[in-house]
């Protein structure tokens, strides 16, 4: 399985790929189980059903690398329109960037302002803003601009990656500024002296940086909860009812279209559950990293890709 997931992140980050493989319509009727629609206001609709769940959002715009300022500028205008939508629609609904879409790649200091001018129109409408993690070539300089805007703003949060070495003391660096962290697996290639290799490993580690950010919460910290793998779904739960962290002070950060049922139960049972949007025409790579994180569909993707 280690194979065929390389395999795919490999081609999740091929150039010729990206723009070949989008254009065959079994991959986009696969890739609409995973997003509503490539506009905003697809993910503005589907968010208002789950609404009806008692299931909040967190909206990203699907795109990375960005090497023009315009095309930045572009983005930070998106982003603060999309902030004014969702208040006009009553939604509780947060938006997540990546560094790179606001320009990390061409200077550390535009990138800044960009997310600075973000964060504080969320912040006018009372609203909050996360910042995704990407590579590991990205980690330092995303957790700067992390520590730097937490230092101004309340309202923001950070991704962090339990199949990387590093994390364990990145969040302990990060705990005194009570930070909001969203806790993910992981889902780029990346070399064996950087992130675990072995699928136990990882999971170990999400077990162990979730027992941190539990403990921690009553000291400020927010945690949310990003699997889909029940296994640890279960063991943070009981984790958290031993130490005494209510439903309502930590939350599941779950993708829109997976495990659908296992959400509604969720926020059936009472947690807060959040659905992660993602739209944009910028899919593909996204929807291969997708696929990496979930064994059960490897073979039937590299089926199809061979016919082709």
């Amino acid at each position: 399985m280690t194979i065929a997931r390389n395999a795919l992140l490999w081609i999740s980050e091929n150039r010729k790929l990206r723009e070949t493989l989008p254009q065959y319509k079994f991959i986009r009727r696969a890739v609409s189980r995973f997003m509503p629609g490539e506009e905003l206001v697809d993910a503005l609709g589907a968010a208002e059903k789950l609404k009806s769940k008692s299931i909040k959002t967190i909206f990203t715009k699907l795109g990375e690398n960005i090497t023009d300022a315009a095309e930045a500028d572009e983005t930070v205008k998106h982003y603060t329109d999309a902030l004014t939508h969702i208040e006009q629609r009553d939604l509780d609904g947060y938006v997540s960037v990546k560094p790179t879409q606001l320009g990390l790649d061409l200077d550390e200091g535009l990138c800044y302002r960009n997310l600075e001018t973000i964060v504080k129109r969320a912040h006018e409408l009372g609203n909050w803003v996360w910042i995704d993690m990407e590579q590991s070539a990205y980690v330092d300089r995303t957790l700067r601009l992390y520590s730097r805007i937490r230092s101004s703003f309340p309202n923001v949060g950070l991704c962090l990656q339990a199949y990387l070495y590093r994390t364990e003391k990145d969040l302990g660096d990060l705990l005194p500024l009570s930070p909001a962290i969203r806790l993910v697996k992981g889902a780029y290639m990346e070399p064996h002296n950087v992130a675990f290799p072995r699928k136990a490993d990882v999971d170990a580690n999400f077990f162990q940086l979730s027992k941190i950010l539990l403990q921690n919460i009553p000291r400020g910290v927010t945690f949310g909860v990003a699997t889909h793998d029940k296994a640890l779904v279960s063991r943070i739960r009981w984790e958290a009812e031993r130490l005494g962290v209510s439903k309502d002070q930590y939350e599941y950060q779950l993708l829109f279209g997976i495990q659908v049922e296992e959400q509604e139960r969720l926020a059936k049972e009472g947690f807060r559950v959040r659905s992660l949007i993602s739209y944009g025409s910028y899919w593909f790579p996204w929807y291969v990293r997708r696929l990496a994180e979930r064994p059960a569909n490897v073979f039937f993707v590299l089926r199809n890709l061979l016919r082709f």
